[in-house]
């Protein structure tokens, strides 16, 4: 498969902001008020991933230099910097960069630098943070070792790398993904109806792949998690995690959140182990 031009996440990712297809658009349902937004959105998020802020307090972010990579709507940097994180943050869009911005100005929160910028290629000093942390965005970077060469440059040598993948050992992988979505999608592919908002999108993808094209799973994964259009997601279990990230240690791992639509399973137990987002704690390799 050919690989996604990191150009074209950019563009996606400035075109849907995370979570606007859920809460409503910034201008077009809130007029613009940043601060109704944010609370809407944080109301949703936690509420809706309450287990998020209690993994961010399984580690200790206090006076320590934290690096965010991928910053969305800034909810998690705002937690990070009320754990009392030394925050930095770089996200690829200009658009997630300016809302984090506002939101900061907003709460009255310091930080340290805020930039637009690839992962790829960050504009910081070698070794300048104690801390590196991604919630749901490193499995969006397909040259993904590129990444984790530059983390590893930016991190100290005693530094902890934290990061939230979707897991592939899941319900909503194995189950959901891979055969429900898959099956439905066919089926609404040739029946006579009317279709509206993601599964119009998802007919017309297919339309213009092909089915069966577009329901294989190198395909559909990307398609089968943050939108109809989305180019590009990975998900991971630990043998993927130490072949992705070559330069480092993984320490520990856990999974949270039990989330496979259309499944009633949201909040049941049962998360630790066929949750769908996979954390990881990894140490960097001896230079």
């Amino acid at each position: 498969m050919t690989q996604v031009d990191e150009s074209v996440i950019q563009s996606f990712w400035q075109d849907h902001p995370v979570g606007e297809n859920i809460v409503g658009n910034l201008r077009k349902d809130f007029g613009g008020d940043y601060a109704s937004f944010f609370d809407a959105y944080d109301k949703w998020y936690y509420g809706c991933q309450h287990h998020v802020l209690k993994a961010l307090d399984l580690f200790d972010w206090k006076g320590k230099e934290v690096l965010e990579i991928g910053l969305g709507q800034g909810a998690d940097s705002e937690q990070l910097v009320r754990r009392g994180a030394l925050w930095s943050g770089i996200d690829l869009t200009a658009e997630s960069v300016r809302r984090v911005a506002t939101r900061f100005k907003l709460r009255g929160l310091e930080f340290g630098e805020l930039v637009q910028g690839s992962a790829l290629s960050m504009p910081f000093e070698d070794r300048k943070f104690d801390m590196v942390f991604s919630h749901g965005v490193l499995l969006c970077i397909p040259d993904i070792q590129a990444a984790q060469h530059e983390i590893r440059r930016v991190l100290k040598d005693d530094g902890r790398l934290v990061v939230m993948l979707y897991a592939r050992n899941s319900i909503n992988y194995q189950i959901s993904i891979k055969w429900i979505r898959r099956l439905g999608l066919a089926a609404l592919y040739f029946l006579p109806v009317r279709l509206s908002g993601i599964y119009a999108a998802h007919k017309r993808n297919a339309k213009a792949a092909g089915l069966w094209n577009y329901l294989a799973m190198k395909n559909f994964i990307h398609r089968s998690t943050d939108g109809p259009d989305n180019p590009y997601a990975k998900v991971y279990d630990v043998k993927t995690l130490r072949e992705d990230f070559p330069d480092f240690e993984l320490i520990r791992t856990f999974k949270r959140y039990m989330h496979a639509p259309p499944l009633p399973l949201h909040g049941l137990p049962g998360e630790s182990i066929f949750g769908w987002h996979l954390w990881a704690e990894l140490r960097p390799r001896s230079r």
